[in-house]
């Protein structure tokens, strides 16, 4: 018997009750979905009587419902797998980012003008002396100007010593292959951090971490060594969280050995440990502003019962590694380290760059020039500018240390806070310097609204302007004259100071942190508590 029009619009409300109902039903038994599906189908056709219920209706029901629950069977157990903590399914996300970060990047691996072919000039002239230049092309190691070296005393101008070590492990293979070497290592050392969130961050911080790699840091991570660094300041603040202060000490100074800017958290450290430890006098965090020269005085006076261990055990890798290297050659160790950052001009990606563009459209003359392993903007408001720059770092530090002392931040949310001030207000903005923050926001689970809007487009567009701006065959001089390029840099730098207020003042509550689903009982105070959602 051929079926009433009608059926229609009953079998149609049916449906959406079903789907209201399954949103109850937690058991996907088959028969049971059956019995379901056929009675709400006659309920609906009793109640508006336009039509008589058939076997096939019915029948075509159970099918949709079927087929609907195993498609979303299917999902959830699809998310499940990709959110769990173990498992070769977990690792999905970063082995999809492994393989793009290397088709990213491809193109560069052999090419003798890329970052790792500079680490491959350092290396292997420290090791065998400025003459071992001629194993590589004449273009590779041009940029090295330094006298005839024996072997142990050529160090890298820009980088910390120590970095010769990762710089060296490549070396291993043959020279022709260092590159790619390299990037393996990379690779490696990003699988690395996306274990320990797996492991110690909350539950999605792994796939967030590839989100985020994928999104800001695709074009560089393997053809940098800053996911070394960043390694090595999560473990120390994954230490101090969980109470290892030697451990997260240790880790800290041979972060400081590879990059300069962990230094800023040696004092994020320090508080932690005696706050954690009750050697810290702790304010009230509504501390009203005339009795906070009280409470300082009260935090110093009990100086005699803090914990100084792990601070000279930090300070004594520091200085013993250091002067390893001094011993071989004291300029390149230190004199040239310190002198390189003094007098590095502005570089035309920072924020301060973006000021000087400014200056130029009312006016100002600019010049582009190409030194410290940078591209520069130089006008006659540079000092001005370097010097207000300098003056936020200052204060801004000042502000955090405050905020962690009076218990309003923990040691990582002060550590993303500097971290986040520190590239905001620096004279130089490379694109890798998104690598330091995004372990530690994946760490956080930083990751709703205002993160995909805000911090989304400061990452994607950071790709951008290394991968479409900076690949282009022109002269290094020429690439901020491309048009666009100050424009693009402007709106990211806008983009990046924008999630670095909201995290300072704690705007639309960024920095609340979802915490780890197991705790182990000997993680810092901060951890048992979320901390306040506005100040």
């Amino acid at each position: 018997m051929p079926r009433a029009e009608g059926t229609k619009v009953p079998l149609l409300a049916l449906l959406t009750i079903r789907h209201a109902v399954c949103a109850i039903v937690t058991k996907n038994n088959k028969g049971t979905q059956l019995i379901i599906g056929c009675a709400l189908f006659g309920i609906v056709a009793l109640t508006l009587r336009t039509c008589q219920m058939e076997r096939e209706d019915c029948l075509l029901l159970h099918e949709h419902v079927y087929h609907t629950d195993k498609t979303k069977v299917f999902f959830i157990h699809l998310q499940e797998a990709f959110l769990a903590r173990r498992g070769l399914v977990a690792y999905i996300p970063i082995t999809f980012v492994v393989i793009l970060m290397f088709i990213a990047a491809s193109w560069e691996v052999f090419m003798p003008t890329t970052d790792p072919a500079r680490y491959q000039c350092y290396a292997l002239t420290f090791w065998l002396g400025s003459n071992s230049t001629h194993l590589l092309p004449l273009l590779q190691c041009s940029f090295l100007h330094a006298k005839m070296q024996p072997p142990f005393h050529m160090l890298p101008i820009e980088y910390p010593p120590l970095t010769l070590v990762p710089f060296s492990l490549a070396l291993l293979a043959p020279l022709s292959y260092y590159q790619l070497v390299f990037s393996l290592l990379m690779a490696l050392t990003a699988v690395l951090v996306y274990w320990l969130l797996l492991r110690y961050g909350p539950r999605g911080a792994g796939l967030i971490f590839a989100l985020y790699l994928l999104g800001g840091a695709v074009a560089t991570a393997h053809v940098r060594f800053d996911l070394l660094p960043a390694a090595l300041t999560f473990i120390s603040l994954i230490a101090a969280e969980r109470r290892h202060w030697t451990g997260a000490y240790v880790a800290l100074a041979f972060g400081v050995l590879l990059k300069i800017y962990p230094i800023l958290l040696l004092p994020v450290l320090f508080i932690a440990e005696q706050q954690t430890e009750e050697k810290f006098y702790v304010p009230p965090q509504l501390l009203p502003f005339a009795e906070l020269p009280y409470a300082l005085w009260r935090t110093l006076r009990g100086i005699r019962h803090w914990r100084w261990k792990n601070s000279f055990i930090f300070l004594g890798v520091l200085g013993g590694v250091t002067g390893i290297f001094a011993l071989l050659n004291f300029q390149g160790a230190i004199v040239t380290q310190l002198a390189y950052f003094a007098h590095r001009p502005v570089q035309v990606e920072s924020s301060g760059g973006t000021l000087l563009w400014l200056t130029n459209l009312l006016g100002a003359s600019l010049k582009i020039t190409n030194e410290y392993g940078s591209i520069n903007i130089v006008n006659p408001f540079s000092s001005i500018v370097s010097l207000i720059s300098t003056l936020l770092l200052l204060v801004s530090f000042v502000y955090c240390i405050l905020m962690q002392w009076r218990g309003k931040m923990d040691v990582v949310q002060t550590s993303i806070a500097l971290i986040f001030v520190f590239i905001a207000t620096g004279k130089v903005f490379s694109p890798q310097y998104i690598i330091w923050l995004i372990p530690l926001l994946a760490y956080v689970g930083a990751f709703d609204l205002f993160w995909f809007f805000f911090w989304g487009p400061a990452a994607v567009l950071t790709t951008v302007i290394f991968a479409y701006f900076y690949t282009r065959p022109i002269e290094p001089l020429k690439i901020p004259l491309t048009p666009g390029f100050f424009q693009t840099v402007a709106i990211r730098n806008a983009f990046f100071i924008v999630v670095t207020l909201a995290y300072l003042f704690n705007w639309w509550s960024v920095r609340q942190r979802r915490l780890p689903v197991l705790l182990t009982g000997r993680e810092t105070k901060p951890l048992y508590s979320p901390n306040v959602r506005s100040e």
